[in-house]
C-alpha cells in the first residue's frame, strides 16, 4: 500500500488511528474533591486510511476502483481483513479491520477519470496491534532413567516443572496451549496469582492422551479440542478453572502433566500485543 508505482497506494497525509488505543474511564467521586479511577475499558479502534487509485485510462481506473472497493467492503461479509505495518527493521505489527465508511471519490474537477482518492475508515474490534511473529514456548518431559541403573535415581513422570514465560508486549495476551501426550491430567498454574486450570482427560470422551496425540486449549475464546476435533471443554475443572492471561513482562508458571513420559510436551503460543503500530 506504500508502493507509489502501483495502481493504488496509501496517502501519508491524513492517516490517523495508529497511536495508543482509546479508553473509556469509569470513576467514582472522591469526598475530598476530584475522583478516583475505578476502571479503564479499552474501546474499539478507528483507523482513517486515505487511498489513491489510478489507471492508465478510464476503463482501467474504473476496474481498479471497483476491485478495491469490493476488497474493503467484503470484510463485512467474509470477516475482517488484516492491516499490516512493516518497519524498515523488518518488524511487522498487524490489526484486524472491518470497512466502516469512506469509499467515495473526492468529487472534484478531473477526479474520477483516471484517478481518484478515498478516505477509508476502518473499524477494529480489538484496539491493540499484534506482532506478526508469534512467541512459542516449548517445554518437554526430561529423559526417563532406570531407577536402579547405575544407582537409585528418580525421573519425573508428572511434572515438566516451574518455568517463566516472558510477554514482550504492552498489554496482556491470551495464549493457546498445545499438549502432546502421553498425559492423563493436565494442570497449568500462574504462580503470581495462583490462577490455574486442570484438564482431566479421563473426564472427556477422548480419554487419556496417548503418545503423539494432542489437545489444544484456547483461552480466548475458551475452547478445548483434540487433534481429531472432539470437544473436550467439559473435562476442565469448572467452576474453579481460570483460563488465565499473560501480563506484560515475566510470569512464573508451572506446567504439570500427570502420566507424562518420553515425548510429552507443552507448546504455548501467543502474539504479543501493543498499544501502537
Amino acid at each position: 500500500m506504500t508502493d507509489v508505482s502501483a495502481d493504488w497506494y496509501a496517502l501519508a497525509d491524513g492517516v490517523s488511528g495508529m497511536g495508543a488505543a482509546p479508553y473509556t474511564l469509569t470513576s467514582d467521586p472522591h469526598p475530598r474533591g476530584g475522583a478516583r479511577l475505578r476502571h479503564a475499558q479499552p474501546q474499539p479502534r478507528t483507523i482513517v486510511w486515505p487511498v489513491l487509485v489510478k489507471g492508465a485510462d478510464h476503463s482501467r481506473f474504473t476496474t481498479n476502483w471497483r476491485r478495491l472497493a469490493r476488497a474493503f467492503t467484503r470484510t463485512l461479509r467474509d470477516g475482517p481483513g488484516t492491516l499490516e505495518i512493516t518497519r524498515p527493521s523488518g518488524s511487522t505489527r498487524r490489526i484486524a479491520v472491518y470497512y466502516s465508511d469512506g469509499w467515495d471519490g473526492r468529487g472534484q474537477h478531473a477526479t474520477g477519470i483516471t484517478w481518484d482518492s478515498a478516505v477509508v475508515t476502518l473499524w477494529c474490534e480489538d484496539p491493540y496491534w499484534a506482532d506478526a511473529v508469534p512467541v512459542v514456548v516449548h517445554r518437554e518431559t526430561g529423559a526417563q532413567v532406570d531407577f536402579l541403573v547405575p544407582y537409585p535415581s528418580l525421573s519425573s513422570g508428572q511434572v515438566l516443572g516451574a518455568s517463566a514465560v516472558t510477554n514482550p508486549g504492552d498489554v496482556e495476551v491470551w495464549p493457546t496451549w498445545v499438549i502432546t501426550g502421553p498425559a492423563s491430567v493436565i494442570t497449568f498454574t500462574r504462580e503470581d496469582t495462583n490462577e490455574s486450570f486442570t484438564l482431566d482427560m479421563a473426564d472427556t470422551v477422548h480419554g487419556p492422551l496417548l503418545a503423539g496425540e494432542t489437545v489444544t486449549v484456547s483461552t480466548d475464546p475458551p475452547r478445548v479440542r483434540s487433534d481429531t476435533g472432539e470437544n473436550l471443554i467439559g473435562g476442565l475443572n469448572w467452576p474453579t478453572a481460570v483460563l488465565w492471561a499473560l501480563p506484560p513482562g515475566e510470569t512464573p508458571v508451572v506446567f504439570q502433566l500427570d502420566g507424562a513420559a518420553a515425548g510429552s510436551a507443552v507448546d504455548l503460543t501467543f502474539h504479543p500485543r501493543y498499544e501502537t503500530a
